[in-house]
Order: structure tokens, then sequence, then C-alpha cells
């Protein structure tokens, strides 16, 4: 009976060791994989609970950023997610603003050759924008003093005459006053508009020049 003895012993320990074997086995066996020798692309991709899936197709709800996957199992590529027509559109105003901005910079650096350069084109175009608004005034100021006539005018016809036996107001007074009136209104606009023009024009000048040392900052370091 002693040759029973260590049969008895290692039996259970092997039977134990041949069941963990097969429950890891049954694991694996049971965990997703994606699907090999079908000849097909295989993707795998994460849902919103963070479960991995795979499969030859993607939900459209899930055509986010995925990998595909070769006859192994092994990621070969990394596919970006589907872009929205607003981050497509975001994207292309980013280009195009940057390549604006190149276009500016070349401008800059080959058109000046110090901050000087810029701040005399500047002065030059705040000056042309005084002599314009100077002459916008004296027109305005024209234009009041006949607006003042043809009110005068038109206080001896009807409706701002009080006399009785006042005329009906002549259509070509009434088209004046109406033309004069409008076209003082006009005036009065483009001139507080000037005025707005004068102070974008000298923070777009300040911009360049700030701009232009950057550059010039730059250029040196290099």
């Amino acid at each position: 009976m002693l040759s029973g003895t260590p049969c008895s012993r290692v039996l259970p320990a092997a039977v134990a060791a041949l069941a963990m074997a097969a429950l890891a086995v049954t694991t694996a066996l049971a965990a997703p994989q994606p699907q090999q020798g079908s000849g097909k692309t295989t993707y795998r991709w994460v849902d919103e609970q963070g479960v991995v899936h795979y499969g030859d197709e993607i939900p459209a709800q899930f055509a986010g950023a995925r990998e595909v996957m070769n006859p192994q199992g092994v990621p070969v590529k990394h596919l970006d997610g589907q872009k929205s027509p607003d981050q497509l559109a975001a994207e292309a105003r980013d280009r195009a603003a940057e390549i604006r901005q190149k276009q500016h910079d070349s401008f800059l650096v080959t058109t000046y050759t110090s901050v000087k350069d810029i701040e005399a084109l500047r002065d030059v175009r705040l000056d042309q924008l005084r002599t314009q608004r100077a002459a916008a005034q004296q027109y305005i100021e024209s234009l009041r003093a006949r607006l003042g006539t043809l009110q005068t005018r038109a206080l001896n016809y009807r409706p701002y005459s009080s006399s009785p036996a006042a005329r009906r107001m002549p259509d070509d007074l009434a088209e004046d006053l109406v033309r004069t009136a409008g076209e003082m209104r006009t005036q009065t606009t483009a001139l507080a508009d000037s005025n707005q023009e004068e102070a974008k024009l000298r923070a777009q000048f300040q911009t360049d020049i700030d701009r232009y040392r950057e550059l010039h900052t730059l250029h040196s370091n290099d």
C-alpha cells in the first residue's frame, strides 16, 4: 500500500492543474477575437463603454478612430475618425488663415527695410484720410446751409404756413428738400465712418509694425 500513497497525493494536484488550463483556454476562446483567414479587412474599435470590438464593418456611430488588424490579430494601421462638416470647415478656415499670414509676412519682409518705412506709409495714409475728412466736413456745411435756405422757403407754403392764402408747396422745392436732407444724412454717416477708419488704420499699421519686428527678430536669431 506504500506505492499508492504518492498517487493519492499527486492525482488531485494534476487534476486541478488540468482544470485551470482548460478554464484558461475556454476564457480565451470566449473573448472576442478578430476574424482570420476570411480575406476581409478586420477592424478593432472601442465603444462608448470602453469595450473592444472586432469586425469587418464598423457601425456608423462608432466610425471614429480605429485600427486595421492583420490576419494574426496584430494592429497594422491606425485610421483617424471621420470628421464632421463643421470640423472640416474649421480646418479649412485655419489653413486659409495660415496661408494669408504667410503671404502677408512675405510682403512685410520684402517691402519694408525698417520700421520707419512702415511708419512713413502710415503717416501718408493718415494725412490722406484727414484731407478727405476735412473736405467731407466742408461739404456737409454747404448742405446744411442749403437745407436751411430751402426750409425758409418752405415756410411760405402749406402745410408749414399758417396763412389761409398760402399755396401748396411746389414739387421741385419739396424734391430739393428731400434730396438735400438725404444727402446730408449720407455724408454725416460717411464722416463718422471715416473717424472709425482712422482708428482701424492706426491699429492695422501697429499690427504690421509689431509683426515686422517679430519677423526681424526671428530672422536675426536664425
